[in-house]
């Protein structure tokens, strides 16, 4: 089996890919620094070196030298940002079998190291086999893959978790894009052509939470008048997404924790045992870890849905992706609203950039589809813009910059729709009653 080192200070990234090249075939061991790497390659021999470029105190080049002096055998494969690529070229010269710059994928970084492996032994008979590992689906209309660094972490994030059925916990705030996020995840998966069932659980009132999960059958209780087939039997065979999972009541937490550990269901009212072979994808804007510490979530639940944690980033974290994002939805608005506004005008692309956007990718659409709505020509204009972005830039609206404001508007807006019913504005929000309660103590609104 052959042996390899990976050099990684991502230490989410490192373990991933080990898992990962495990599954695969490799006997892998990890090192964060170069100081543990430098005492893992005293004691033990390496068919191929991993080795991020930038490491803490000193790099993967540095590292070139010895190893090409102490075992010339092993090969050497740089892992760069772009930035480094010219840095990675140099080390080829000077010994390097070769680079791969992130994000990458995973039949990528299986092929580079096959071919590693097949010049050191010199045989292309002793090439590792690999299980068939399917590319990221980049589908504009599923995924938008950014050009900041935040947004490489996050494809690469998903490229690698994609192919393995490890359960994935999204966090991140409101509006960033989670559920965009796990139908990336699927589409990358094995399971890409078997269902995608998304789920909010925080839409889902708590007496009939039970039979939206599994089904139930007819007459089973009152309001029963036909069979029923719940989400986890619908997304049989696929994947499941329970997006904003923090909301689920103690007792649906129980019932959820034992159809994951037990991997079979029963609909209400039925015996009949159903088998399970799904994927769970959750997400939550949350801090689950506080949750679990007030007594509110159950921490056995969180470490089935935390086999792999990924945070979608915030608009903010993304500066680089917000005039990208803005063509998107440009070009999604026009689709939708049949018009023609093919660009921003520089003012305009300023104020896209110097907004907070609190909202994230959420706001932006809805902030983009307006614009499209009340330009008159073809291109958008700053007047266009709703007035929470322009007065938000220009500081004539302080309390526009957070993400708390900015939900306290939409709670506002929600119950100025429905003449306050709040039965119908939660609906509207989709969220619980009890949580859009909290949520009007927690602000101190006024209703």
């Amino acid at each position: 089996m052959p042996k390899i080192l990976i050099i990684e200070d991502d230490t989410a990234f490192c373990q991933m890919l080990e898992k990962f090249l495990t599954r695969n075939g490799f006997d892998v061991y990890t090192s964060y620094t170069i100081k543990e790497a430098e005492e893992q390659l005293r004691t033990s021999h390496f068919d191929v070196i991993l080795s991020d470029v930038r490491l803490p105190k000193g790099n993967g080049v540095t590292l070139l030298h010895q190893v090409k002096k102490e075992s010339p055998q092993t090969q050497v494969i740089l892992m760069t940002g772009y930035a480094e690529v010219r840095t990675a070229v140099n080390a080829i010269k000077n010994g390097a079998f070769d680079y791969i710059s992130k994000p990458f994928t995973p039949d990528e970084i299986v092929t580079v190291i096959n071919n590693a492996l097949v010049i050191q032994t010199g045989n292309q008979q002793e090439k590792v086999e690999t299980s068939p590992i399917k590319p990221v689906n980049k589908n504009p209309n599923s995924f938008l893959a950014g050009e900041s660094d935040s947004s490489k972490k996050l494809q690469q994030y998903v490229q690698l978790v994609a192919p393995t059925n490890m359960s994935v916990l999204l966090t991140g705030e409101s509006g960033t894009g989670k559920e965009v996020t796990a139908n990336a995840i699927h589409k990358a998966s094995n399971r890409s052509n078997q269902p995608f069932v998304a789920v909010d659980c925080g839409a889902i009132p708590r007496e009939i939470a039970t039979s939206e999960f599994f089904g139930h059958v007819k007459g089973s209780f009152t309001g029963a008048i036909e069979d029923k087939v719940g989400h986890f039997e619908a997304a049989n065979g696929g994947t499941l997404f329970l997006d904003e999972v923090g909301n689920l009541s103690y007792e649906h937490q129980v019932q959820l924790l034992r159809a994951i550990q037990e991997r079979k269901i029963k609909r209400v009212g039925s015996t009949k045992e159903i088998h399970l072979d799904l994927r769970i994808i959750a997400a939550t804007n949350e801090n689950l870890l506080v949750a679990i510490d007030d007594g509110a979530f159950r921490e056995d639940l969180y470490h089935r849905l935390n086999e792999f944690s990924i945070e979608v980033p915030s608009l903010r974290e993304r500066k680089e992706d917000i005039l990208l994002f803005a063509s998107y939805f440009l070009d999604r608005a026009n689709s939708e609203l049949e018009k023609e506004v093919f660009d921003f005008s520089e003012e305009t692309k300023q104020l896209l950039l110097d907004y907070s956007w609190p909202g994230n990718l959420r706001e932006m659409k809805n902030v983009i589809k307006r614009a499209v709505l009340f330009s008159q020509g073809e291109m958008v204009l700053p007047d266009a813009l709703s007035n929470e972005v322009v007065q938000g830039v220009n500081g004539t609206q302080e309390p526009i910059f957070s993400k708390s404001d900015f939900e306290k508007e939409r709670i506002m807006e929600a119950l100025k729709q429905t003449n306050f019913n709040k039965s119908k504005a939660a609906k509207l929000l989709q969220i619980t009653r009890k949580t859009l309660y909290n949520k009007i103590n927690q602000y101190q609104l006024e209703v």
